[in-house]
């Protein structure tokens, strides 16, 4: 059965549920900035995502320890963590997934999977992941978080959804692949929402194609605001190439995913090892990444 553990830091408190190590609230001084599952839009708040990130093509892969059978987003997000440790100021959590019998049966390597939350500042939450290769062979794999936001933010007066607008560290052009049918992603057809630009104004027509996947995000920043209110959500991700980012049609909320890969690409094949942008982790080694929340 999942668990929810609390953690907290002046006025900034976060929730956590061990069912998929998965952040479930962030507020400010009780203020709640996280999506909170509505299923009428979407019942997730912030899935963990691993060892893959999007689709692979007919949700299955071949690798080179077999074949591989995983829906969107991989494993991490439907099996429960063990927590393993709290710190003795209660502003961090850690959980622990490990290869089993059963997750062979869909991804056949052995690994280690810890994912920390810690409040880091007095508006700020970081989401570590440490993935183990605790096998023999090379880990082949993805991660990327994905939390989703409440917008407007809250107590932000009479701002509505198409008030808000993403500010980048520079001007700059992104040409991002259209997701097609079965969530494969075609990089030969693309469209280009950010031309030469350090802002693009939030609406609908942002995710006409599902989900903008940025790559290579200037400075691996990207901030989330309102321009009457000038409150919202600022996203660092040192370490994650790519930056998925979605709503639901008709939600009052956006996710921003720092991500290490994608879904596959319609003109790859479908051998894990060699998805572009796929992490080749060595037996024995770690790999560590994070990225930071802050809340403005």
């Amino acid at each position: 059965m999942s668990t929810m553990t609390t953690i907290s830091r002046d006025g900034l408190t976060a929730r956590i549920d061990s069912m998929g190590a998965q952040l479930c609230s962030l507020a400010l001084d009780g203020r709640e900035y996280l999506w909170q599952a509505d299923p009428a839009f979407w019942g997730k708040h912030a899935p963990v995502l691993f060892p893959i990130v999007g689709n692979l093509r007919a949700d299955a892969a071949t690798s080179a320890a077999g074949p591989c059978f995983m829906a969107r987003h991989g494993l991490a997000r439907i099996y429960e963590h063990e927590l393993v440790d709290v710190s003795e100021d209660g502003s961090s959590v850690t959980y622990e997934f490990s290869s089993s019998d059963e997750t062979l049966k869909a991804y056949p390597y052995r690994f280690k999977l810890n994912m920390t939350y810690a409040l880091t500042g007095p508006a700020s939450l970081t989401q570590t992941f440490a993935v183990t290769n605790t096998g023999d062979v090379d880990l082949p794999f993805s991660v990327g978080g994905h939390p989703a936001f409440n917008i407007p933010v809250p107590d932000a007066g009479d701002e509505a959804f198409e008030d808000y607008e993403f500010r980048f560290a520079e001007p700059w052009t992104a040409k991002c692949p259209k997701i097609l049918g079965g969530g494969l992603a075609d990089p030969e057809d693309t469209f280009t929402p950010v031309e030469d630009a350090d802002t693009l104004a939030l609406s609908r027509d942002c995710f006409a194609y599902d989900t903008m996947i940025f790559d290579h995000v200037p400075g691996n920043t990207v901030t989330l605001v309102g321009t009457k209110s000038g409150r919202g959500i600022r996203v660092d991700f040192p370490g994650f190439d790519f930056l998925g980012v979605w709503s639901a049609p008709g939600a009052p909320f956006v996710a921003l995913e720092p991500w290490t890969g994608h879904a596959t690409y319609t003109t790859e094949d479908d051998v894990l090892e060699h998805k572009e942008n796929i992490t080749i982790l060595e037996a024995g080694k770690a790999d560590v990444r994070a990225f930071t929340i802050t809340l403005l």
